[in-house]
């Protein structure tokens, strides 16, 4: 047995590749166009809900109140992007902005809960084909994630991008806040969701990648549609990565997400601190001002966005 996991095949690789390049791929398919996106988190959606997901999802290990919320709210999330990013009187509806925000912080509420609510599963037990093993550690977890929600900020500076690929851009969501998240949510999916959790990273990293390479600034939209088509595959296959001949099965080493969860709660802190430090220094209300206009990534954001 391995520290974070037990074996991985060389099929399990394969398949974590595969899955990073569906994300990218899927992710931009969905952004360039308003009726990609309406195929892709209204049709399609809609169609596995009454047609397959019956079939294929009841009983399992989907078939709870977190992946039900879960799936609910971040195709909800979709839609308020698309009402966003494609109608002109939304986009002059200044308290609109504060959607996003609020989507994403019930997004993060909801892993928060389940880490409180799996803290007390203090010895090994099997709910519907998965496992879980809950102690302090998810108590310091989810409460890196309700810091991750503290230092969110600039929501009002949100905007569509000129191009043609009309891309939500949130210009104050920089780097040390998305690798911030990254750090717990990983970290969430190793201490709450354990034998599916070595398919969390690659659907992460996609986001993250993307919102570093590919179109900068908006780490929020990529977000949004990489989870939701991890969704759509985990209530369609709800045995492909718990089961199936790919799963990669948790080592369940409370060292392992002891670590997690420090390191997690730790970066979350620092940028916390490091928040308030530039809210204080700059004289600036993080509730409606953008606090990091000052920075490179924020600048370089600018720019781009006036050569258009």
């Amino acid at each position: 047995m391995h520290f974070f996991y037990e074996s991985i095949s060389i099929q399990a690789w394969i398949a974590f590749i595969l899955l990073f390049v569906v994300m990218l791929l899927l992710n931009e398919f969905s952004r360039r166009s308003l009726w990609a996106g309406i195929l892709m988190f209204i049709i399609l959606p809609l169609f596995l809900s009454f047609v397959v997901w019956p079939k294929t999802s009841a009983g399992t290990n989907v078939d709870n109140w977190f992946q039900h919320a879960k799936i609910i709210s971040v195709n909800l999330g979709a839609w308020i992007f698309l009402a966003l990013r494609y109608s002109k009187r939304v986009q002059s509806w200044n308290w609109y902005k504060v959607l996003p925000m609020l989507i994403l912080v019930i997004n993060i509420l909801e892993a928060v809960e389940r880490e409180f609510e799996i803290s007390h599963m203090t010895t090994t037990t099997v709910v519907d084909g998965m496992t879980y093993l809950g102690g302090t550690w998810n108590v310091v977890n989810a409460w890196a994630g309700i810091l991750n929600i503290l230092i969110l900020c600039g929501w009002f500076g949100i905007y569509v991008s000129k191009d043609k690929n009309r891309t939500m851009i949130w210009p104050d969501m920089l780097w040390f806040w998305i690798i911030a998240y990254d750090l717990w949510n990983f970290t969430y999916a190793y201490n709450a969701l354990g034998d599916r959790s070595f398919y969390v990273f690659p659907v992460l990293f996609s986001a993250t990648l993307a919102a570093h390479f590919i179109r900068k600034g908006a780490w929020l939209q990529h977000r949004t549609h990489t989870l939701a088509f991890n969704q759509l595959i985990m209530f369609t296959w709800p045995a492909l990565f718990v089961s199936s001949s790919i799963a990669v099965h948790s080592s369940w080493n409370p060292a392992a997400m002891w670590l997690l969860s420090i390191i997690s709660f730790v970066f979350n802190l620092g940028v916390f601190i490091y928040q308030v430090k530039t809210i204080i220094a700059k004289k600036k209300n993080p509730f409606k001002d953008e606090l990091y206009t000052d920075h490179k990534d924020y600048i370089e954001l600018k720019e781009m966005e006036e050569q258009f």
